[in-house]
C-alpha cells in the first residue's frame, strides 16, 4: 500500500523519500515542470492500466510556481491510483540543475527492479506497461521503449522513413550508437505517427509485440534499473549547464553499449504535442566526449544482476 498523499500546498525542496522507504517491482518515474494540464493527462494514462499490473509512481516537480501535481484533476487521479494499491510519492526537487540531474534524482529515489521513465506529456493506452514488462522479460536486454506517437499526423504516412526498420531476431545485443554511427539512420522511425503506421504495417492480429532496433526512444522507456545504474545513469549531469537536452538519449546509448536495447511495437505512448518546456537545446548531453566513441567496440554486456 502506498504512503498517504501529501496535503495540498508547497512541499519542501528535495523532500523525495529515501529509496528504502518503498520497494516495488516497477516504479514509474515522472519529472515535471510547469505542466499541470499535461501531467493530469499523463497520470490518467497510468490510471488506465490493468488493475492487476502493480507499479509505484514517483512524481518530482520543478515548477516555477505551484507544483504541477497540486491541481484538483491531478489530485483526483493520484488519489484513485493510491486507492487501487499503487504506492504514490510526490516531491519538489529544487533548485533546478537540469533535466539530467532531475532524472538522476528520480532514479536514486527508486529501489524497484524496473523503472519506467515517462515524460510528463505522454498518455499511455491501456495495457502499455504490461506489454513493455513482458517484452523486457522476454528479451533480457537493458531497456525497451515505446516511441511516442503524434496523433495529429495520423493521415501523414511516411513509408520512406520506415526503411531503416529492422527487427531483433532474438535477444538484443550490445551496440555502439552515437554521432556518426550507422544506427543513427534509425531516428526517422519515430517521426510524426510513424510508430503507429509501422505497427499497422508489420503486426498481425495474433502477435502481442515485436522488438526492433532503434537509435533511441523518447518519452516512454522501461529500464532494468540495475543495468541503468551499472552504466552510470545520468551522472554526466555535472558536466552540463542547467539548460540542456538529450539526457534521455545519452543514458540509452550508455545502456545499449553494454546490454542492448529495443523499441517495441505497437506503441501505446501518445504524445500530447504541447509546446516544449525546454526551449534552449543548444547544449546537448550527446555532445559530451564519451558519446563520440561510437566506432569503438560495444561493451562486454556483462550482466550486473
Amino acid at each position: 500500500m502506498g504512503a498517504p498523499l501529501p496535503r495540498a500546498g508547497a512541499p519542501r525542496p528535495r523532500d523525495l523519500p529515501e529509496p528504502a522507504a518503498h520497494r516495488s517491482t516497477l516504479d514509474v518515474l515522472i519529472p515535471t515542470r510547469n505542466r499541470p494540464t499535461e501531467l493530469a493527462v499523463t497520470l490518467a494514462g497510468l490510471g488506465a492500466q490493468d488493475d492487476d499490473d502493480r507499479f509505484g509512481i514517483i512524481v518530482s516537480d520543478q515548477s516555477d510556481g505551484t507544483a504541477s501535481y497540486d491541481t484538483p484533476a491531478a489530485r483526483a487521479v493520484l488519489r484513485t491510483l493510491h486507492h487501487r494499491g499503487h504506492a504514490v510519492r510526490l516531491g519538489r526537487h529544487l533548485p533546478r540543475r537540469g533535466l539530467a540531474e532531475h532524472r538522476q534524482a528520480l532514479l536514486d529515489a527508486s529501489g524497484a527492479d524496473l523503472v519506467l521513465c515517462l515524460d510528463d506529456d505522454v498518455w499511455l493506452a491501456p495495457g502499455t506497461i504490461a506489454r513493455l514488462r513482458r517484452a523486457l522479460a522476454a528479451l533480457g536486454c537493458g531497456f525497451v521503449g515505446n516511441a511516442v506517437v503524434g496523433m495529429s499526423h495520423v493521415a501523414d504516412r511516411r513509408p520512406a522513413e520506415w526503411e531503416p526498420y529492422e527487427e531483433w531476431p532474438g535477444r538484443p545485443v550490445p551496440e555502439a550508437v552515437g554521432p556518426g554511427s550507422p544506427a543513427m539512420a534509425r531516428w526517422t522511425l519515430h517521426n510524426a505517427a510513424n510508430p503507429l503506421h509501422l505497427a499497422e504495417h508489420v503486426l498481425t492480429g495474433a502477435e502481442d509485440w515485436r522488438a526492433y532496433k532503434v537509435a533511441w526512444v523518447s518519452g516512454c522507456v522501461l529500464y532494468d534499473r540495475l543495468a541503468l545504474v551499472a552504466c552510470g545513469g545520468y551522472d554526466f549531469w555535472s558536466d552540463l549547464p542547467v539548460e540542456h537536452a538529450g539526457e534521455d538519449v545519452a543514458a540509452q546509448w550508455r545502456v545499449m553499449r553494454r546490454f542492448g536495447g529495443a523499441g517495441v511495437l505497437p506503441s501505446g505512448a501518445v504524445h500530447l504535442e504541447s509546446p516544449t518546456t525546454v526551449p534552449d537545446r543548444e547544449a546537448q548531453a550527446t555532445a559530451l566526449p564519451e558519446f563520440h566513441r561510437a566506432g569503438d567496440e560495444a561493451g562486454s554486456g556483462r550482466d550486473p544482476r
